[in-house]
């Protein structure tokens, strides 16, 4: 990829290829590979982006540029990112292997619930086995001012799920946010592990909305896909937070999320600060991801 900015390479292309042409679309089904979409859905778009400027005789590169991007909006899945009921429990599960950005998103998440819909959020420090995790959370917490649920490092997860459950029915809040365990997603002993939690969600909180999401790390592409479809298949998600996400990135991995698991994003992160967290917008993905000015 060298250097270059992978919108940069996009806009290039159709800056260059003054029409349309076999290069050019070869050349794009090229460059949608490296920005990590597969590479099925990348000949598969390219194909369908040859068929519209077949019928709709589109020659101009601007034109074809506009049709791709139209083409790329549908691809993905727009969903709003719940809203939670006046006596509702919410519960969200954070899921993710280690790195990506779990437990700053839960801080994040907190932050942004309580500021812009009232919420009044609990952390729970369901990693338990990262000593450093729980102390990470603790430290959030106390900058935001929002209550921490936490046990001793090696504890069980669900254990603390239960008492943040508990802590949440007795009236210290109405929004669960759980941090967990991001070892090695191929292990069965954490897929247990999140059943567990699974159950005790279910059986112990009543007029409740539980929701799972994955956050993933949006530098790590194909990689990212394969964490994804691991995950849904053990706990059947809900959704996705993108970390580390900024115009520069390569970004097909949403496109990938949502045709190969028609899974959503719903919020993307592109900084350190609690502010730096917000909805999907799907036009504005696709501007970035093809280089288009705002």
């Amino acid at each position: 990829m060298g250097t270059m900015r992978f919108a940069d390479r996009i806009r290039n292309l159709f800056g260059i290829k003054s029409a349309a042409s076999e290069e050019l679309f070869e050349d794009l089904a090229d460059l949608l590979v490296e920005g990590d979409f597969g590479a099925a859905e990348a000949f598969k778009t390219v194909d369908a982006l040859q068929d519209i400027c077949r019928k709709n005789k589109i020659t101009d590169r601007d034109k074809i540029r506009e049709a791709l991007a139209d083409l790329l909006k549908g691809m993905l899945i727009k969903k709003d990112p719940p809203v939670f009921g006046s006596n509702e429990l919410g519960v969200i599960l954070l899921l993710g292997v280690n790195g990506v950005g779990k437990t700053t998103s839960a801080a994040k998440l907190a932050n942004l619930y309580r500021s812009s819909a009232g919420r009044r959020p609990l952390l729970a420090a369901a990693d338990t086995f990262r000593a450093a995790a729980i102390d990470q959370l603790k430290i959030h917490g106390e900058r935001l001012g929002v209550r921490v649920v936490a046990h001793k490092h090696g504890g069980d997860p669900a254990a603390v799920v239960y008492d943040a459950l508990e802590a949440a029915v007795s009236g210290a809040g109405d929004l669960i946010i759980a941090d967990t365990a991001g070892r090695m997603h191929t292990k069965s002993a954490l897929v247990e592990e999140l059943k567990k939690i699974d159950r005790i969600v279910e059986s112990k909180s009543g007029n409740s909305r539980y929701l799972k999401w994955l956050v993933l790390d949006a530098t790590t592409g194909r990689n990212a896909l394969a964490q994804a479809e691991i995950f849904h298949e053990a706990v059947s998600l809900d959704g996705v937070i993108l970390t580390k996400y900024d115009s520069s990135a390569r970004g097909g991995i949403a496109f990938s999320l949502s045709a190969d698991l028609r899974l959503p994003v719903l919020f993307v992160c592109d900084g350190e600060q609690y502010e730096n967290i917000a909805p999907f917008d799907p036009h504005r993905y696709v501007r970035e991801f093809l280089g288009a000015e705002q």
